[in-house]
């Protein structure tokens, strides 16, 4: 018997259990092994990153590399973005099992989301979002949901989400910030458009935005009325955030580290998860920094931890620093805590720089640039990559074809190049053992020839000129001269024969 399928507040309370600690969707650094480690430490819902419907429909090996889920990985959303109905609920019903509702991207604010006309920039495009809602809501087994940024109106962005629940969402997610509020112009988020968001449908509400503790979370819920509030950034620095606890940087990394082992993903996603853990530490040390950095699988990551561990523990015991005494001001906590990341202002940011390259950069580095001439970029890059050949001293230098500007076989016996050499051998009837060309000297022609040589005087003395010189006949050495030819360069039998003394035999046959 096919169940009814939920909508509404009904999906929120049953199916979603009345969640309100919610993990946002993050491209390449929501997926399964954050995913747990998240709802090992509270997280009530997850979404998966999001994925693009065209690819997930088309390609199976992009479908069982990003769709990985398991038993204890629910409740699920699966986030897609997409231009197209038809395929954006392809990729869904091909999801649909495997989690317990879809979806759509309409709040990525990236570049990427510009040129492939999909997320935020469809918000002015109501037509066609009212046709990839309603179309998946009439003909997917779960429900269809929506996350979306806001309008500088109110009266707009109200209209907005309520043309949305018209066409079938169910559940819609409201980020505060504008599509234009990102990066270092980010700001903050504006509570006050989902509140009246929340006041004008009926349906549930998620907020997104200014969630960097436990306390914004409730106090976020008690000015908007939201039924829960999504955490995207201040998850990444502290996936307990919704424990209301902070723990040690280095057992965050531990933790996470050893749920990689049991759901593998790419190393750049592990990366970028360490690097968000660590942040603060790393300011502090650089040389664990570069780690990470040029780190090409998890042991090299483990090593990294353990290195800030054992730094971080001895500075506890000793006192040697201010813990809290950031490179860009007073810390919240101590480094060696999990704490969220303030984006700062443009100005903030330029200012934050320069103190950055006073505190952290080594000596070595202005040395350098003035002796080298290069850019501090490429400096530090040398440093990182000690071996590495950036002066191009250690490549084999080709030399140049005689008669091309391919470069030459390196064993050639006429120095030329493949094609070139191909072309002599074959007109010249010679042989090149440096490209493995024979005219002359080929295996099979030896074989045949000392073959034939174990016959009878008799039969030798027997034969004649026409038989001998027949490009038709048994005789072993034209035919094998010309086989060779035929594979090689499909060579003209009569040159062959001109080459090998023949030609009074070819003319009497």
């Amino acid at each position: 018997m096919e169940t009814k399928k939920l909508g509404g507040f009904d999906f929120w309370r049953q199916t979603l259990n009345s969640c309100q600690y919610v993990v946002a969707p993050m491209v390449d650094q929501s997926e399964l092994a954050w995913r747990m480690l998240s709802r090992k430490y509270g997280a009530q819902l997850c979404y998966t990153p999001m994925f693009h419907s065209s690819v997930f429909a088309r390609n199976a090996h992009y479908r069982r590399e990003s769709m990985q889920t398991c038993p204890e990985d629910r409740p699920l959303i699966v986030q897609f973005c997409g231009n197209d109905p038809d395929i954006v609920l392809t990729a869904a019903k091909l999801a649909e099992d495997h989690c317990d509702a879809i979806d759509l991207n309409l709040g990525c604010p990236q570049m990427i989301a510009r040129r492939g006309h999909y997320g935020a920039y469809l918000q002015d495009e109501w037509e066609l979002l009212e046709k990839i809602i309603s179309k998946c809501h009439a003909e997917l087994k779960i429900p269809i949901t929506c996350k979306i940024r806001v309008f500088e109106s109110v009266e707009k962005t109200v209209q907005y989400a309520k043309m949305l629940e018209k066409a079938g969402c169910q559940l819609l997610t409201v980020h505060g910030r504008t599509r234009e509020m990102k990066g270092k112009q980010t700001g903050i988020a504006d509570w006050k458009h989902i509140k009246a968001i929340k006041e004008a449908v009926n349906i549930p509400v998620f907020a997104n935005g200014n969630i960097q503790y436990l306390s914004d979370v409730k106090r976020c819920i008690e000015e908007t009325g939201v039924e829960g509030v999504m955490s995207a950034e201040g998850n990444l620095h502290n996936p307990a955030l919704f424990a209301n606890i902070d723990p040690p940087i280095w057992q965050m990394c531990e933790e996470y580290l050893d749920l990689v082992e049991k759901y593998p993903c790419q190393l750049s996603y592990i990366r970028g998860h360490i690097f968000k853990i660590l942040h603060h530490g790393l300011h502090l040390h650089p040389d664990i920094r570069d780690m990470v950095g040029v780190a090409k699988s998890v042991e090299p990551l483990r090593q990294a931890v353990q290195l800030m561990k054992e730094r971080g523990l001895k500075e506890m015991e000793d006192g040697s620093i201010d813990p809290r005494d950031g490179i860009f001001g007073q810390l919240p906590l101590p480094y060696w805590y999990c704490q969220p990341y303030v984006r700062p202002s443009p100005e903030e940011a330029e200012e934050n720089r320069k103190k950055r390259d006073l505190l952290t950069r080594p000596s070595t580095i202005e040395v350098l640039v003035a002796e080298k001439g290069l850019s501090k970029k490429k400096v530090k890059k040398r440093l990182r990559n000690p071996n590495k050949d950036f002066d191009g001293k250690k490549k084999v230098k080709f030399e140049i074809c005689g008669n091309c500007n391919n470069i030459r076989g390196l064993k050639c016996n006429y120095n030329l190049c493949k094609g070139c050499c191909r072309k002599k051998t074959s007109q010249e009837v010679i042989d090149c053992e440096g490209h493995r060309i024979h005219f002359t000297t080929h295996p099979a022609l030896e074989k045949r020839k000392h073959a034939g040589s174990a016959g009878s005087n008799s039969d030798r003395e027997n034969n004649t000129p026409e038989d001998s010189c027949d490009v038709n006949s048994e005789n072993p050495q034209v035919s094998d001269v010309t086989n060779d030819a035929e594979l090689d360069m499909k060579m003209d039998s009569a040159q062959i024969c001109e080459k090998l003394g023949l030609n009074d035999g070819l003319s009497n046959s």
